[in-house]
């Protein structure tokens, strides 16, 4: 079982119910899914960038992404309807919790000129997003195999109500925010 499952479940939910005074286990926030969506605008250029995208989401999630197409033409960016614009996958369960684990104790610390995560970047409904500008933090990506730097963003979403109750859920989980 992953470590962070376990952590969840001995540690934070008896703080979160401490500070929230939930009534009962069901009610405190839990993490439903997690999103990472890589947007390809070069990719109407060379279809190959598409084919590389996809390699590396597959490589860092453990999960083949879905080929996310443009929903209508617009001849400003010279894009088509159903033109192939990006990549995304969608974890959740025990890949979920693996995932956000590598992503704490291993990707963001790798990051150049890290100072920690803005607790600013919370939708007003509990869920948080993080963007990186590029895919070679993984340690699964070697440099040489990449042909072009990617970033991509990474939606956590949350069963909480606020952004508070699901803050202090990552803070618990080990999330590293900068005090502000």
């Amino acid at each position: 079982m992953a470590r962070l499952i376990e952590k969840y479940k001995q540690q934070v939910v008896p703080q979160l119910i401490e500070k929230f005074k939930y009534k009962n286990t069901i009610s405190v926030p839990r993490i439903q899914k997690i999103v990472v969506n890589m947007g390809i605008g070069r990719s109407t250029e060379n279809k190959k960038l598409i084919e590389e995208a996809t390699k590396h989401l597959t490589v860092i999630t453990g999960q083949k992404p879905l080929v996310t197409k443009a929903k209508k033409a617009i001849s400003g960016f010279k894009l088509r309807k159903d033109q192939a614009i990006g990549c995304k996958v969608t974890l959740r369960g025990r890949r979920m919790y693996e995932f956000l684990d590598r992503l704490i104790s291993i990707v963001l610390p790798r990051i150049r000129d890290f100072r920690g995560l803005s607790p600013k970047s919370f939708d007003g409904r509990g869920n948080y997003t993080i963007g990186l500008t590029e895919q070679i933090v993984f340690p699964e990506i070697t440099i040489e195999s990449v042909e072009f730097v990617q970033g991509m963003d990474i939606t956590i979403v949350v069963t909480g109500n606020s952004n508070e109750q699901s803050c202090m859920l990552l803070k618990l989980l080990g999330m590293p925010f900068r005090l502000e």
